[in-house]
Order: structure tokens, then C-alpha cells, then sequence
């Protein structure tokens, strides 16, 4: 056994080919809406990645560059950065559990992310 342990961190989703794939393993998704250069994004890196290490076996999370992924901000109407939406996998389309704009405490994500791993109705 090496002295290294693999970190997990959240993936950088570069298509919406490659969103649409990974919400068709039906895990529930949490996406870091961010943009380069944005301060209040680079803040909150650190614990999405946190998030990612904690979920890596019952939840995707991912982050989507505007640059990369122009349309799917569209597609999720994100006004600003960072925006963090939380989708599942319902029927044929997704459904968005949760979602909030801005520096967020890890202890908000994690509880939303608990809730849609464990199928609990959404926070209000």
C-alpha cells in the first residue's frame, strides 16, 4: 500500500455530451457554475472538491466553466458565478432538487447532497 491516498476532486465537464452522460448513471449531480477569474469561485474551489472527495461513490459533482460550456448555462438560466445547482435524473429530463447563487457553507451543500443521495423531498 503506497503512502499516497487518491484524492477525488470534482470533474471539469467540458460538453453537455459529457453532462448528459454522467446524470444518465442516475446519481443525483451538484454543478459548480463558475467562470475564470471570478474571486468569490476560487473560494469556494476548495470545498466542492471537499464535497467531491466525501460523494465520490454516491454523487457526481462537477464544474462547468463558462468558456467551456456556454449553452448550459443557458440551458440552467445561471445569471451569476458561482451558482450551484443540484439536478436528478426524473423520467426522460432532470429534475433541479436545489439551488443557490454565491459563497456557500459546505455544511448547506452537504445537507442537500445527503438529502438527494438518500431520496428526501427537497429543502424548501
Amino acid at each position: 500500500m503506497g503512502i499516497f491516498k487518491r484524492r477525488y476532486k470534482a470533474q471539469q465537464i467540458t460538453s453537455n455530451q459529457q453532462f448528459e452522460t454522467l446524470l444518465a448513471d442516475g446519481k443525483p449531480m451538484l454543478v459548480d457554475f463558475y467562470k475564470h477569474g471570478c474571486q468569490p469561485c476560487q473560494v469556494m474551489d476548495g470545498i466542492v472538491n471537499e464535497v467531491a472527495e466525501e460523494f465520490h461513490e454516491r454523487a457526481n459533482v462537477v464544474k462547468a466553466n463558462l468558456e467551456s460550456v456556454p449553452d448550459l448555462f443557458g440551458k440552467f438560466k445561471i445569471r451569476s458565478t458561482p451558482t450551484f445547482v443540484l439536478v436528478a435524473p426524473q423520467g426522460s429530463g432532470i429534475h433541479q432538487r436545489w439551488r443557490q447563487s454565491g459563497l456557500v457553507k459546505k455544511d448547506v451543500i452537504v445537507g442537500n447532497l445527503e438529502r438527494a443521495v438518500d431520496g428526501e423531498p427537497r429543502q424548501q
